[in-house]
């Protein structure tokens, strides 16, 4: 069956962590991409979940003197909770401890093992319990801490069954090649090629020292190493092994969103996997850079970790959203500040968008009895130009988002947002009200009403809750999830008599 849907993921969390702003990030922007594409018309499956398996949940249950199962049930509530706060509109949330995964992973070591890519060896190395990574000597360097986190590693010896990573390293390097845009940004693209080209061992992928996993089919003794546990809840979702019909509908996926620490797992693992198997690689992975706060990196013992429920709380859902997608390319690391946060807010969501919906209806309220005037001249000069510059910010937004670029989107609809505020200024509705010019005052406040629609829709995949409150303050009649980012292209949708509002403030000023 030919594929359907537009597929999107996030990684699955650790159901042990706490979350914070780069949780945040990577589901907020996915969540801009199924909101964009099903704006577009398409059917979007969007997926996130959490990864609830492996020795660091055995060890900190027992720690608490709980099963890993009731650690699990207990925390795993935390990310939920948080996407339903961040308004993310997943279609469907995996735990790795679901009946279905377990079957899912099952099937897919069944068919790795019978392909002969996995074999029965034994295991010596060095192993970081809280990133769940193996590392050589040559990777530590002399030193016997993680190079991901700092912590202390392990000396690791025991029976283990293998993957032949070894065995796709061409395979990979030609996938690469063949599809130069598989991983994203470029720069990591050539990180991932210089790894694979410097050679790959057969990976480890059971355990025998804890129990806390899904069990080697036919050797129960063994539980199935996390990664090749967790990645596998991508095809889980869609429907492997019961549902193929529906599974070949949404797979493969279209992008995996991941932080740049697990990209190798995704890049290269996670294809060869698959390769193994005889299932379709993924068409993309894009790999997002790290958080810093004040110029520091998180950390639990400096006490800087920002808790997204916190500023949510505090300044909305929206602004989070706002701040994460507008302050850095997508792909780079960024910098969280509580200044450059109020910066944003003042500066471009207060003063910009909300200054140009709050005068721009307020007028209208004034001068019209709250009625979006019929335009009665037509169309031309300035309002022309402002036509022109609102279907050039749609065609815009609408390139940088096929290509995962954010910031570039929202660059364009606030330089339009700023060309709007200067058409205000330089039409001066209140002059042509004085002066008694109604028709000319007309076409200039239906202009603005027009140029907000469009603005609404533009902006719904970025802040979609401040995005319907101006729909419904411009008094459409129609609910905006109803519409598709076609109509961001159309002008003279607007209609007149629509009954507007101005409303309160739409984003509230804060002192630095």
């Amino acid at each position: 069956m030919e594929k359907k849907v537009f597929y999107v993921t996030t990684p699955i969390y650790y159901v042990n962590d706490v979350p914070h702003i780069g949780h945040a990030y990577t589901t907020v922007a996915a969540d801009v991409i199924a909101r964009f594409k099903r704006l577009k018309g398409e059917k979007v499956f969007f997926l996130t979940g959490t990864d609830e398996h492996g020795q660091k949940i055995e060890r900190t249950a027992r720690a608490s003197g709980e099963e890993p199962i009731e650690l699990a049930n207990r925390v795993v509530v935390r990310f939920k909770e948080l996407w339903k706060k961040l308004n993310i509109s997943n279609d469907d949330f995996i735990r790795t401890t679901e009946e279905r995964h377990i079957k899912s992973v099952t099937e897919l070591f069944r068919r790795v093992f019978e392909k002969g890519d996995i074999y029965l060896g034994e295991y010596e190395d060095w192993y970081c319990v809280f990133d769940e990574t193996f590392w050589t000597e040559t990777q530590l360097g002399g030193s016997r801490l993680c190079p991901d986190c700092g912590r202390p590693v392990e000396r690791l010896k025991e029976e283990s069954y293998f993957f032949r990573l070894s065995k796709y390293e061409k395979p990979l390097l030609e996938f690469y090649e063949d599809n130069p845009d598989f991983i994203q940004p470029p720069f990591r693209r050539n990180e991932v090629i210089s790894f694979v080209r410097g050679g790959l061992r057969d990976l480890s992928i059971s355990r025998t020292t804890f129990s806390w996993g899904i069990p080697v089919p036919n050797n129960p003794r063994h539980v199935i190493y996390v990664w090749f546990d967790a990645l596998t809840n991508y095809i889980t979702a869609p429907g492997f092994p019961d549902d193929m019909e529906r599974f070949s509908e949404i797979w493969p996926a279209d992008i995996h969103l991941v932080g740049k620490d697990i990209l190798r797992f995704h890049a290269i693992y996670w294809p060869a996997f698959l390769m193994s198997a005889g299932l379709p690689l993924p068409k993309k992975v894009f790999a997002h850079g790290w958080w810093t706060v004040e110029g520091e990196k998180m950390s639990k013992s400096k006490g800087n970790v920002v808790d997204p429920n916190d500023i949510v709380d505090e300044f909305g859902a929206d602004v989070l959203r706002y701040f994460l997608l507008r302050e850095v390319p997508f792909g780079l690391d960024g910098d969280f500040s509580r200044t450059a946060l109020i910066g944003r807010v003042n500066g471009e969501l207060a003063n910009g968008l909300g200054n140009l919906v709050s005068r721009s209806l307020g007028m209208i309220e004034r001068y019209m009895r709250g009625r979006v005037p019929e335009p009665t001249l037509s169309v031309g000069g300035y309002e022309q130009r402002v036509r022109e510059k609102a279907m050039e910010t749609a065609r815009q937004v609408e390139e940088a988002m096929e290509e995962v670029a954010f910031h570039r989107a929202l660059n364009a609809i606030w330089d339009f947002i700023g060309f709007m505020n200067k058409y205000v200024d330089e039409s001066a509705p209140w002059s042509l009200e004085k002066s008694g010019n109604r028709e000319r005052l007309g076409l200039v406040l239906w202009t603005l009403v027009e140029s907000i629609r469009i603005l609404a829709l533009l902006l719904y995949p970025f802040i979609p809750s401040s995005s319907r409150e101006i729909w419904r303050r411009i008094g459409s009649p129609e609910p905006l999830e109803s519409q598709l980012f076609s109509y961001a292209k159309e002008w003279g949708l607007t209609r007149p008599g629509w009954q507007v509002e101005k409303g309160r403030a739409l984003f509230p000023r804060y002192e630095r």
